[in-house]
């Protein structure tokens, strides 16, 4: 009989680890598997993810690369504009004149400086004087002659021989334009008349002297050829007016044209200088039974006359007064009087000048706008004379007649007396002043229109010419003609 031996202790510990070792097996086994088809069900997840992303990743792929096409492309070059040179100033050019800057005259004399200074203003800041190749700046040299024609020839021989001035203006009025007009003629040195008008200036043939306003003979011939325009077979006309130099050349220039015209004036007197009373003067034209009044002198005796015209109860179709209404001071007085009545200037705030009707009328155009000019007139009115003033034609007179100047010497190509006095001849241009045009044989001005105001509701109107006029002519007078009739 075979006997069996005991399981040792060592034997029991290896068959329980073999034990656990299988159980382990088999765990892990079963783990396994189930976890690989937990991958296997994620790995198809993940496929067909992966397909979407692709085409998702394509789309954006796509996307990045035109980006970054765009991006690393070199763009197309702006072209620089070659910039203009500044051009070097070359010099100076210095203009001379004399202003009453104290006397009778001091008024129309400052205003008169601050024009030309503001003109002097806008050519520097825009470019100054081409003369050839060449740029110039301005500079002006004055004196005040104080409103006294005997202080005059001195101030502008100084002007010439000490001050060596390239170029002239006269002084404002034609008393002391008439004693500056030699002393340029006799240098042989281009001299403008921007407020000395007279036609006896002109007369004396003067070769280097030229005028940028109207000459008193032409002042009011658009007047007449206005009066013609309306076509009134009844118009009736009596001239009264001052009997000084000034005035009675005012006159005979309307006269003259009125006759051209055919038109009837029926009545004409010439009364004395610092004449106030007309009342017989009006009952003579009235009973004569004219219904227009041309005339008057200067403010105080205008301003007198149709005052007491009102006053007569004298029926007109139309008042046309010299001076007086193209001042605020005339409407202050007069009120109702006032209303309708018709005053002739140079110029004026709120006339249609412009680069635009220069273009209209095939013109070049020069200078600072009316808006330009205004402002920059208040600017040096200010610094001069420590307040804002207003400018009136004594002023825009001043600066046109250094913008004309500027012209011609450009057109010269030189800063030669004679080669600018003949450019003078050419020039046909418009500025914020109105045209500029004059005769050759005599330096008159003969292109420049006279504007023709009329007081309607308060308000000075411009009514002539039609391209500086803001508003239309009231004919005949309501106020006037209707009363009593």
């Amino acid at each position: 009989m075979r006997s069996h031996r005991g399981i040792t202790a060592t034997e029991a510990v290896i068959i329980v680890l073999l034990i656990i070792s299988i159980v382990i097996s088999g765990i892990a086994l079963a783990y396994v598997a189930g976890l690989s088809t937990q991958i296997s069900k994620l790995s198809e997840q993940v496929s067909k993810l992966s397909e979407e992303y692709s085409k998702s990743s394509s789309t954006i792929t796509n996307l990045l690369n035109k980006i970054t096409s765009i991006l690393a492309a070199k763009p197309t070059p702006t072209p620089t504009p070659t910039p203009t040179p500044t051009p070097r100033v070359a010099g100076v050019i210095k203009i001379g004149g004399t202003l009453a800057l104290k006397g009778k005259l001091m008024h129309e004399g400052t205003l008169s400086l601050h024009g030309i200074l503001v003109a002097i203003r806008w050519v520097n800041e825009h470019g100054g004087v081409k003369v050839g190749d060449k740029v110039y700046n301005l500079t002006f040299v004055y004196y005040d002659d104080e409103s006294n024609p005997k202080l005059v020839p001195e101030l502008y021989s100084r002007l010439i021989e000490r001050d060596k001035v390239n170029f002239l203006l006269l002084p404002y009025s034609s008393t002391l334009g008439k004693a500056a007009a030699p002393v340029a003629e006799a240098h042989k040195i281009v001299a403008v008349s921007h407020g000395a008008s007279s036609d006896t200036i002109f007369q004396q043939g003067y070769k280097y002297v030229v005028l940028v306003s109207n000459p008193a003979s032409r002042r009011y011939r658009m007047i007449a050829d206005w009066l013609a325009s309306l076509h009134d077979a009844d118009m009736k006309i009596a001239l009264i007016y001052e009997d000084s130099p000034w005035s009675a050349l005012c006159a005979k220039g309307f006269e003259d044209e009125a006759k051209k015209l055919g038109l009837n004036i029926i009545y004409k007197y010439a009364y004395e200088r610092g004449a106030q009373e007309f009342g017989s003067v009006i009952n003579e034209a009235m009973a004569k039974g004219a219904n227009v009044l041309v005339g008057g002198g200067h403010f105080a005796d205008g301003t007198a006359l149709v005052q007491q015209a009102w006053q007569l109860g004298w029926r007109l179709k139309a008042l046309i007064i010299m001076v007086a209404p193209t001042l605020p001071e005339f409407y202050k007085q007069l009120k109702n009087a006032a209303e309708n009545v018709i005053g002739v200037s140079q110029w004026e705030i709120g006339v249609k000048y412009s680069p635009e009707v220069a273009k209209s009328m095939s013109l070049p155009w020069f200078g600072p706008t009316q808006d330009e000019f205004v402002e920059l007139f208040k600017e040096v009115s200010r610094r001069i004379a420590g307040k804002e003033i207003i400018p009136d034609y004594h002023g825009a007179a001043g600066a046109n007649g250094v913008l004309a100047l500027v012209k011609a010497i450009e057109i010269a190509g030189s800063l030669d007396q004679d080669a600018v006095r003949k450019a003078f001849n050419k020039l046909h241009f418009m500025t914020f002043f109105g045209e500029f045009k004059i005769d050759p044989d005599t330096g008159l001005q003969i292109g420049h229109k006279m504007i023709a105001v009329q007081w309607q509701h308060g308000k000075k109107i411009i009514v002539a010419p039609k391209e500086a006029a803001n508003g239309d002519l009231i004919y005949p007078a309501p106020n006037w003609w209707k009363r009593g009739g």
